[in-house]
């Protein structure tokens, strides 16, 4: 029997991966290039439509324990980020053309995969299907998806950050260095004076944005909100966020910023750089000159411009079990952003779980979800048992682990632990089911 995956993203590639390389077959279906999103811009499976950072690296973060786990799941995804990784402080940050055109090559390479570019318009009616269509998830089969669920998916609206060619930013301005001395001043700092930040706030919450279609409505994600959206919850708002200049001293002054914007490399070579916590939906000429406005970039040239796109998703807890399986259809998985994991690896992950579970079902085996004290399985009983009536998708955060046995006052010696009981919470779990 062969796997049916729907969707060549993060979440698609990865369970087509795990499956292969678990013996099984797949047929994976990607739409592009036949038919393409106002979003992505190549050919490639796994193309990075938003930052090219995967958060941080940092062992004793969340995000870093995800990827810990993710390694030892033998994730497709960590492999290649770790072969073109760019530098960027403690995060994860990679060459988003060469990630995903190295993710294609080893889909298409691998002879237990058949890839077919073509749209599915509708969920095949008989097998084991993943739907990982993600966020932009076509027309015909959200129709498609209704039908099955007989639920209204629910949206929000995400946003993605303008990039600049590194070579039109006035270095005589800018300057390189990472918060508090840490990383080896992998970021870009554009430093405010409090009259340009003032000019620019201004500016920003007053230019011109494009308007939502008259039956949308405004539902962001608030851990991705557009840069204006924030700054309108008041004058400072920036300043304790994207903007804040906590940890940074201006090498020409001596003296600590009144608000900084930070550039990330988009390449090792840093020929372009993702203005960071700039995601808008500002027009397109507004946004050349508002964020030109920003000290260190009044000539910058843009490779590309930020844009809105709409996001969907499921009512997890309504609809999914915490083997990413439909309750009423167990046949079938939904996995990725659709699911409402938010953030790359997170979708990832659901991918690599659901992978191994679809596999297991095809085998008459049962399915199996990680332990919730380990970060996936943490993500995949999150989705499954958060309240149905207020549902949004979510990142992983030590906040949605079970409580520890101890209590711990020192947040060092408390994540530690939480790392710690993780760890071998999966290495046991892998060796009981034979991972």
């Amino acid at each position: 029997m062969r796997i049916v995956v729907i969707g060549g993203g993060l979440a698609g590639s990865e369970a087509a991966w795990q499956i292969a390389r678990r013996g099984g077959e797949v047929v994976l279906y990607e739409m592009r290039p036949e038919r393409s999103t106002p979003a992505h811009k190549t050919p490639y499976l796994a193309e990075l439509v938003c930052s090219n950072s995967f958060k941080s690296a940092d062992p004793s973060t969340a995000s870093g324990l995800l990827k810990e786990e993710m390694r030892r799941l033998g994730s497709l995804i960590m492999e290649v980020a770790e072969e073109v990784k760019v530098p960027a402080g403690t995060a994860l940050a990679v060459n988003r053309t060469e990630f995903a055109k190295r993710i294609t090559e080893r889909i298409e390479k691998d002879p237990r995969i058949e890839l077919i570019r073509e749209e599915v318009r509708e969920i095949p009616k008989e097998g084991i299907v993943l739907i990982a269509t993600g966020p932009l998830t076509s027309d015909a089969l959200t129709s498609e998806l209704i039908k099955l669920t007989g639920e209204e998916n629910l949206y929000f609206y995400d946003a993605i950050s303008p990039i600049v060619d590194g070579g039109s930013i006035d270095r005589s301005i800018v300057f390189p260095a990472s918060r508090y001395g840490k990383g080896k001043g992998d970021y870009l700092n554009c430093p405010f004076t409090k009259e340009e930040y003032l000019r620019f706030y201004k500016e920003l919450i007053n230019a011109e944005l494009v308007p939502l279609r008259p039956f949308e409505e405004e539902r962001f994600f608030e851990g991705c909100l557009p840069i204006e959206v924030l700054a309108k919850r008041g004058e400072d708002a920036l300043r304790f966020g994207p903007l804040k200049p906590v940890g940074l001293i201006d090498p020409r002054t001596g003296k600590m910023p009144y608000a900084v914007a930070q550039l990330r490399a988009e390449d090792r070579e840093g020929r372009m750089y993702s203005l960071v916590g700039f995601q808008t939906r500002l027009k397109f000429p507004e946004q050349k000159r508002v964020f030109r406005l920003i000290p260190g970039l009044s000539r910058a040239e843009f490779v590309r411009l930020g844009m809105v796109h709409q996001n969907s998703y499921i009512n997890a807890p309504k609809l999914l079990s915490p083997t990413f399986q439909l309750k009423k259809e167990p046949r079938i998985f939904i996995i990725g952003q659709l699911c409402g994991v938010e953030g790359y690896l997170e979708s990832g992950a659901s991918g690599l779980i659901g992978g191994i579970n679809a596999l297991r079902k095809a085998m008459g085996k049962e399915p199996i979800a990680p332990p919730k004290t380990t970060a996936i399985g943490a993500l995949s009983h999150y989705i499954v048992e958060a309240d149905p009536a207020n549902y949004q998708p979510m990142n992983i955060v030590f906040g949605i682990f079970p409580p520890l046995a101890k209590h711990y006052r020192n947040k060092r010696a408390r994540v530690e632990a939480y790392r710690l009981r993780a760890l071998e919470d999966l290495t046991l779990w892998m060796k009981e089911n034979g991972l």
